[in-house]
């Protein structure tokens, strides 16, 4: 595994993991079960992890986001509102494509 959390690494690693495990059983080998359900079990974390951090980089990205959307319609400055709007909206969709479903 990667030392960042990824999704995708996490999923074919949790998928890897239950096909050892399946083939473990199948063919009796209690080694290669057990090393499956390691692998599933770290894969399903990294994907875990990988989701926690994309929801939290989201959380950071509104409240930057809004911040300079509400200073840039104290002070006049529409290109810092609008920027400020666009940050918040990404981090909304980090959120939404990062939240526990």
């Amino acid at each position: 595994m990667t030392s960042q959390p990824s999704k995708i690494s996490g999923q074919l690693h949790s998928t890897k993991g239950n096909m050892k495990e399946g083939l473990g059983k199948t063919f009796n080998n209690h080694s290669l079960v057990q090393s499956g359900r390691q692998e599933h079990a770290a894969g399903e974390g990294e994907y875990h992890a990988a989701r926690a951090k994309g929801y939290a980089e989201g959380t950071g990205d509104r409240v930057v986001g809004k911040t300079d959307a509400v200073l840039g319609s104290i002070t006049g400055n529409r290109s810092q509102q609008a920027h400020g709007n666009a940050r918040q909206d990404k981090g909304n969709t980090k959120q939404t494509l990062n939240r526990h479903l």
